[in-house]
This record gives C-alpha cells, structure tokens and sequence, in this order.
C-alpha cells in the first residue's frame, strides 16, 4: 500500500507523510527499511575509517570501538549513513538525562521562552518533578513543563521569522556535548518533524549528524525536490545518522513515533546501566536513580533527538559582521507546530552550537 501511494508526482513527500502519521486505521509499516535486519536490495554495509579516532576516545564518550560499529549505506543515497546503536550499556542513560535536565537550563533558549516568562521557564527539571511524581497516584495533572518542552538551542540561536543566524544571539555550549551533537529535539507520541531541508547554515560542507533516544521513529529521506519519492526507515533508540556530501540537502522528515509494545515501555538498550565506574576524564557519568525515574518516566511516550550542524566553515563570517565562532546549528519544525502557527510554534525544535 505505501508504494503505490509514494510514486513520483505531486508532492510526493507530503502523501507518504501523511500516510504514515495516520492514526486510524494505523499505517502499513511492512515497506519501512529495519536496519536490524536489512533488505539486500536496498542497503548496503559501509566500512568506517576508525583511524582518526583512538578508541579510549571513543569510549569516554560512551560509544564502543568504531571497528565494531555497523554502517550502512543507501543505494540512491550517496553521503547518508547509518549506525546502528553504537553506545556503550548504560551511556544512553547519561545522554537523556543531560537532554532532559542539564540542557533546558538557562542562559539556553528553549520553545517555553517564546510564551512563558523567563522567570517562569527557569528550572524545568525541578519545577516538573512534583508533578510527574503526582501523576502515578491516579490524580488528572495538567502538562508539566517538561511535557510542554519542544526544543532547547545551545550556541548560536536560530532566528525564526528571518530563518538566519546572527554571531549577537548566542549562549555558551556544553564542552561535553561536543562529542556529540550540537542541537536537541523533543517528540511527544503526537509529534511529528515536518517535511524541510536544512539550508540555512552558511556551511553546507560538513555533514548533518542526527542522535535519537527513546522511542522508535520512522524517518523520511526524500530527494532535492518535493516530487520526489521518500524512503521510509526505523529510527530507534541509539541510532545516528549521517547525512553528508550530495545527501546534505535533501528533503526529511519524521511523520510519527511508534510506542513499544505493551509490556515493553523502554526499548532493552536503555534499562541497561553502565558497567564499569567513570574514570576522572570519562564523559559519561552514572544517572542516580531518583533521575532516571524522570527520565524513564518521560521516555514512555518520546523520544530526544539530538541534531549536529555546522553553522560556518572554518574562517568564515556571517554576512555584515565580524563573528569569529564555529557553530552547529538545526532548524526542525513540526508538521503539527506549522500548521497551528506558521510564524512562531513548532511541535519539535531546532537548536545549534560552537
């Protein structure tokens, strides 16, 4: 059924998408590629070159040897890769927590700061916990902010209404997140990533690299126009993706989240915990288990994306001014957030970085 519907005419793109986030009757997902077990015709390994990095690295990171990783590529795609969960037992833990209560904090900009005070949005970790915990005694609570969260930006901060950046509107970045990403995404279970091209950075050269925690998302990876027909893969917690060379451009999207089954409300990867204790000059950190039941609590229904975009090559300036910062940067908006307010809301987010 999602062939026939996803040939090549009209806004190809937008008749998948909608396909795919359609809740009743739910979506055929038998066409969307599983990298678990890959079909031959359309995927195919890649060989990773582990020699830049060394594999102490790598590890403090939380990632296994680069040697153990499994690549693949698309035919169709050249530049796209993906990695199949390359994280060590138990550093996914760390990384959603950092996701959901280090990174919120201020001076960072988050979605709230556009409707809420930030007096009001200051703390959004400690100002959910009462509420969360309330909600497992049977009572209706209303949305804690954390639920409400969209987006966090670190870095550089992408201006919505001029769809630029400006060396002006800029935080401090995390020093351990550069590792790893530079931007961060929050999907509820009723949000979607709207159909977009990542255009808006002055460096096009370095690729876009995508993290996902959480729960399973099908993932859309089209062409350089609307027209043409998207390719449809699971995304699960733990994947990256590499989007590089002639696959930087191309249209993406993410039309729905799909909740484990019933009895399985985290995906195994992320009950594990870390097996050794964190060395001095190790990354990663255990998560206290008072903060993990938060985190586990809100993984239930989402899943964290963490986005990595290179803003400016290396020397380069925004336009009209005398910058001197590199930065990633990402700019994801919602098909559910566009549609409610084309200027200002988005339903997931973008964010950037040094």
């Amino acid at each position: 059924m999602a062939a026939s519907i996803a040939e090549h005419g009209e806004d190809a793109f937008r008749k998948l998408f909608k396909l795919y986030k359609r809740r009743n009757p739910p979506p055929d997902f038998s066409e969307v590629i599983n990298f678990s077990r890959p079909c031959k015709d359309k995927v195919f390994t890649c060989e990773l070159n582990s020699t830049p990095i060394s594999e102490e690295d790598v590890s403090k990171a939380g990632l296994r040897p680069v040697k153990d990783w499994r690549a693949f590529g698309l035919h169709g795609y050249p530049g796209f890769i993906f990695i199949s969960n390359p994280f060590l037992p138990g550093s996914q833990q760390y990384w959603v927590k950092q996701c959901l209560k280090i990174y919120p904090q201020k001076p960072n900009v988050c979605s709230l700061d556009m409707h809420m005070s930030s007096v009001e949005t200051e703390n959004i970790w400690k100002k959910s916990i009462d509420a969360i915990q309330r909600k497992g005694c049977g009572k209706r609570e209303p949305k804690t902010l954390l639920e409400k969260l969209r987006w966090v930006t670190l870095g550089y901060h992408y201006d919505w209404n001029s769809k630029t950046y400006s060396p002006d509107h800029y935080t401090p970045f995390p020093k351990e997140l550069h590792s790893l990403s530079r931007i961060l995404n929050y999907y509820r279970s009723d949000s979607s990533l709207g159909i977009h091209v990542d255009e808006s950075e002055l460096d096009h050269t370095r690729p876009l690299l995508s993290f996902s925690f959480g729960q399973t998302a099908v993932f859309l990876l089209g062409g350089t126009k609307r027209e043409d027909r998207p390719t449809a893969m699971f995304m699960n917690s733990g994947d990256i993706m590499v989007m590089s060379g002639p696959s930087r451009l191309l249209y993406h999207a993410v039309p729905c989240i799909i909740s484990a089954p019933a009895g399985n409300m985290l995906p195994p990867c992320l009950s594990q915990r870390l097996e050794t204790e964190a060395q001095g000059d190790d990354i990663i950190q255990s998560v206290s288990e008072e903060d993990w039941d938060v985190c586990f609590w809100y993984l239930q229904t989402s899943r964290v994306n963490v986005t990595v975009r290179q803003v400016l090559a290396s020397g380069q300036t925004f336009p009209s001014s005398q910058a001197s910062h590199l930065s990633t940067d990402s700019c994801e908006k919602s098909e559910e957030g566009t549609q409610k307010n084309k200027k200002r809301k988005s339903e997931s987010g973008y964010e950037r970085d040094t």
